[in-house]
């Protein structure tokens, strides 16, 4: 939970806005007054699978067009949105808005047909028709039911307006996801691996720490090639150093010995151990072709975002290009939030309170939010208070005041989208010290190093970051760009070849590339 400040606010002096009940982006009073109830229409939808039920009403709830079935087709769906059009001209209706229930992703077809027949389209969340129909039919539940709840609930201010999203952010957004849905499928093939590794090679798998026996290590190289302890007992630790030094794979003499210790007292392996060995080699190879998917989902997680101001969240030390693209993917456009209080609001980054008369406590943190939003947030806090030596510090100092952790990471999230907001907002970098300055261009090629993306698009992922920098700081992030084009490269087109026209555009003079190719030979 986070705390709170008491904020004051202006009530009752001339020229404020009168606010009404409701929430914010579903206000609809002022449009209702403007044309009046009676023309003022309301579409409500309760949107299925395979096909919804809508109805047209006026503001007072008197029924122009009678719940209809719909089918999820390009022409049935047009035919709705003619027939709502055709009975808003013959009954005077001046304005309208189509209120269409959440449902999963199945509400989409239908909320993109009304937007491609210009209505306002808003969504209403289940919560809110499932409280007004609990009011107006408590003991049944019925399509026409539902109806009536979700035009109450747009008239009551809880049909909520969304903003449109560019093409880049809804892309950026499926990247994440798809690479989070990926890294947790991998992390259920390495538990089923390790299980049945366990079987064939008992005592194995515990020789190296739960992070490297996939990652970093001779295991699985290991294992692969000598399935059993008896083969490893046979070959010895010389064998196994030859073998690793041909296939080119470095390695240190202390593991060896440690593998051929652990040959030499290893129990006896489960009577089925060939069979189970042939699975977990079946498993590690759709998880290596997981991990080559995982890396090309960044690889494209970079170039949306560095196409998008969130890219100078890369400044930061802590902040990478994963938990950067989480962020921009689940917040969407700086512009939607009017503060980086907006943004802890929607991912829920403050304590829930209950109040009432002279009782009025905060409890834990609020469960009503966007839980995607808020992992993303945490996920950049941790990072912070792991990396960044300002945060680190911090939450160091809350540690010893008795700060759960769960709490620490909270507050960190709400302090940090703060700085954030700031940043991303204001076209600005990171104004720390040397100590935890970090350069965006250099990060992001690094990036590409390491996932071993074509120098091609590395070139221009680091030109669309550019456009982002600001040019007070053209000069700094040069520099390490120029001492990478100075580097010698016997490839056909090197890195600091590519680089060149990215460097004249931040204003550091390069040698010419002929001269320089002739003094080195």
């Amino acid at each position: 939970m986070t705390t709170t400040k008491n904020s004051t606010r202006n009530k009752g002096k001339k020229g404020t806005t009168r606010r009404y009940i409701g929430k914010p982006s579903g206000v609809i009073q002022q449009r209702v007054q403007e044309v009046g109830p009676q023309r003022f229409g309301i579409v409500s939808v309760d949107c299925a699978k395979r096909r919804s039920k809508w109805m047209f009403c006026d503001f007072f709830g008197r029924v122009i067009i009678e719940p209809t079935i719909v089918e999820h087709h390009a022409g049935a769906l047009k035919a709705m949105t003619q027939q709502v059009a055709a009975a808003c001209e013959a009954e005077g209706i001046g304005d309208s808005i189509a209120a269409v229930e959440m449902t999963g992703i199945y509400h989409k077809p239908v909320q993109a047909a009304f937007r491609k027949a210009g209505f306002d389209t808003r969504t209403v969340h289940p919560f809110a028709s499932s409280h007004y129909r609990g009011a107006l039919h408590p003991n049944d539940k019925t399509d026409d039911n539902d109806l009536e709840a979700i035009f109450h609930a747009a008239i009551n201010g809880y049909g909520l307006a969304t903003l449109p999203v560019s093409e880049i952010y809804l892309s950026l957004q499926r990247l994440i996801r798809h690479r989070r849905n990926l890294v947790k499928q991998r992390a259920r093939l390495q538990v089923q691996i390790r299980a049945l590794l366990h079987q064939s090679m008992p005592g194995f798998a515990d020789l190296f720490e739960d992070d490297k026996l996939f990652n970093k290590s001779i295991a699985m190289t290991i294992a692969q090639e000598f399935s059993s302890a008896d083969s490893i007992k046979k070959i010895k630790a010389d064998g196994m150093a030859t073998f690793l030094r041909n296939s080119k794979v470095r390695f240190q003499e202390r593991t060896l010995d440690k593998i051929y210790a652990w040959s030499l007292q290893a129990a006896d392996a489960d009577p089925l151990h060939r069979l189970l060995t042939e699975h977990w080699k079946q498993l590690l190879q759709l998880r290596s072709l997981m991990t080559e998917q995982i890396l090309d989902t960044e690889r494209k997680t970079a170039n949306s975002l560095a196409k998008t101001p969130y890219i100078l969240l890369l400044s930061v030390k802590g902040i990478n290009i994963v938990s950067a693209g989480e962020l921009a993917g689940e917040a969407g456009p700086p512009e939607h939030y009017a503060s980086a209080t907006a943004i802890n609001g929607r991912a829920g980054l403050y304590p829930s309170r209950y109040q009432s008369d002279e009782v009025d406590r905060s409890g834990s943190v609020a469960k009503s939010c966007n839980r995607r939003l808020r992992a993303a947030c945490i996920l950049v806090a941790k990072n912070l208070i792991k990396c960044h030596p300002y945060y680190r510090g911090l939450s160091a100092v809350w540690e010893k005041r008795g700060i759960v952790t769960v709490d620490r990471q909270c507050r960190m999230a709400n302090r940090a989208n703060r700085m954030i907001f700031q940043i991303v907002s204001g076209r600005q970098v990171w104004r720390g010290k040397s100590i935890d300055q970090e350069y965006i261009l250099l990060k992001l090629r690094e990036f590409h190093r390491t996932h071993k993306t074509t120098l091609e698009q590395t070139v221009v992922d680091l030109n669309e970051a550019f456009t982002w920098l600001p040019k007070s700081t053209h000069a700094a992030e040069a520099k390490p760009l120029a001492e990478l084009a100075r580097k010698k490269n016997r490839r056909t087109a090197s890195i600091g070849d590519l680089l060149i026209p990215l460097l004249i555009r931040l204003g550091v003079r390069t040698e010419n590339p002929v001269e320089s190719r002739s003094s080195e030979a």
